[in-house]
C-alpha cells in the first residue's frame, strides 16, 4: 500500500499523482503480480519444504469514537488499507463489500476471469508484516455524496489525531504498541491463522548524537522502551495462539533513506557517515541480552 499511497494518492513518491481510480488499478496490478510470482515459484521450486510469502505494510485503522459513522469509516479504511491485500494474498479473493463500493462508484479495476482464477489459486504460505504506527480515522467532514469531485478512497474517512497520543515527534508517527497485538489476533481469527513474522518494526530518531555518553555510546533508552513494549504485546498474542514465528527490526545499522537521507536513525548500530565508524548503541547491547536470555528487562518472555 505504500507504493499506491505514495505514488498515486499522497504525492510522497514519484510519479507524485493524485488519481484515485488509477490507485485502485495499481493496487490490483500489484496483487496480480504477486500471484504471478507465486505461480512461477511453484513451477521452479524443487524443495519439498519450500515456501513463498509476501510482505505487507499494515496500519490498523481505529475509529475516533464508538459512533456508527466513525465505525463505518474505520471499516472502509481497513478494507482499503489492509484487507484488500491481506485477503487476496491469503484467501485468494478481495473484500466483497469493498468491490461493491468500487463498482457503485465506477472505479472497479479492470480484470478478467482468468486473472481472478490465477489470484484464487496462488496464495502465500506465510506473511511478513511491517508495522510502525496505527491509523486513526473518523467519519468524513464532507459527505461522500458530494457532487463534481474527483474520486479518492479517503472520501469515506478522514484522518483523526487522537488527543493525548504518544508520538515519535521526529518521524511524526504515533506510538501504539498494542496495535501489533491487534494485527496478530486479526491474522489468527480472519486469515486462517497463517504463519507470519514481523518484517519491520522500529523507531527513527534524528540527531542521536544528543544521547552520546562519555564512552561514545548512544544511550537510546527510548528505542529500548519502544521495542520492549512491542515485544510485550506480540508475546501476548503468541500466548493466545497467533502463529507468529519471528520479529525483525528496521534496521541493524543506521542506513540511508530515499526520502530523508540520514536524518532519521533507526539502527541498533550507529554509523558515522563522515568516518564510516560504526558503534553499537545501548539498544543493540540490550537486544543481544534479550536474544541470549529470551527475556526483557522486566522478565517478560518474548518467544
Amino acid at each position: 500500500m505504500v507504493i499506491v499511497e505514495g505514488e498515486y494518492l499522497h504525492q510522497f513518491h514519484y510519479p507524485n499523482l493524485v488519481d484515485g481510480p488509477t490507485a485502485v488499478q495499481v493496487a490490483y496490478n500489484l496483487q496480480l503480480a504477486s500471484a504471478k510470482a507465486i505461480r512461477a515459484f511453484k513451477k521452479i521450486n524443487q524443495n519439498p519444504d519450500g515456501k513463498i510469502g509476501i510482505i505487507l505494510n499494515l496500519t490498523p485503522p481505529y475509529p475516533a469514537t464508538d459512533s456508527d459513522a466513525d465505525k463505518r469509516a474505520s471499516e472502509f479504511a481497513n478494507m482499503w488499507l489492509n484487507q484488500f491485500f491481506m485477503k487476496a494474498s491469503t484467501i485468494g479473493k478481495f473484500p466483497e463489500a469493498l468491490l461493491s463500493v468500487f463498482q457503485k462508484d465506477g472505479v472497479l479495476f479492470e480484470t478478467s476471469n482468468s486473472e481472478m482464477k490465477l489470484l484464487a489459486e496462488n496464495t502465500v504460505d506465510y506473511l511478513g508484516i511491517n508495522y510502525y504506527h496505527p491509523h486513526r480515522v473518523k467519519a468524513p467532514d464532507i459527505s461522500p455524496k458530494s457532487l463534481a469531485v474527483d474520486w479518492l478512497p479517503d472520501k469515506y474517512f478522514d484522518e483523526y489525531e487522537m488527543p493525548g497520543r504518544r508520538m515519535n515527534v521526529d518521524k511524526g508517527w504515533e506510538i501504539y504498541p498494542k496495535a501489533i497485538y491487534d494485527i496478530a489476533i486479526d491474522i489468527r481469527d480472519n486469515y486462517q491463522n497463517i504463519e507470519w513474522f514481523i518484517a519491520e518494526n522500529g523507531m527513527g530518531v534524528s540527531r542521536e548524537e544528543r544521547f552520546l555518553n562519555e564512552e561514545g555510546v548512544i544511550e537510546d533508552d527510548y528505542r529500548i522502551q519502544f521495542i520492549e513494549e512491542h515485544l510485550y504485546w506480540l508475546h501476548q498474542a503468541i500466548k493466545e495462539g497467533s502463529n507468529c514465528f519471528g520479529y525483525h527490526l528496521w534496521c541493524p545499522i543506521d542506513c540511508w533513506s530515499w526520502k530523508n537521507a540520514y536524518r532519521n536513525r533507526y539502527g541498533l548500530i550507529s554509523n558515522n557517515i563522515h568516518t564510516q565508524i560504526k558503534t553499537i548503541k545501548k539498544s543493540g547491547r540490550w537486544l543481544n541480552q534479550v536474544v541470549q536470555t529470551n527475556t526483557t528487562r522486566t522478565s517478560n518472555r518474548v518467544r
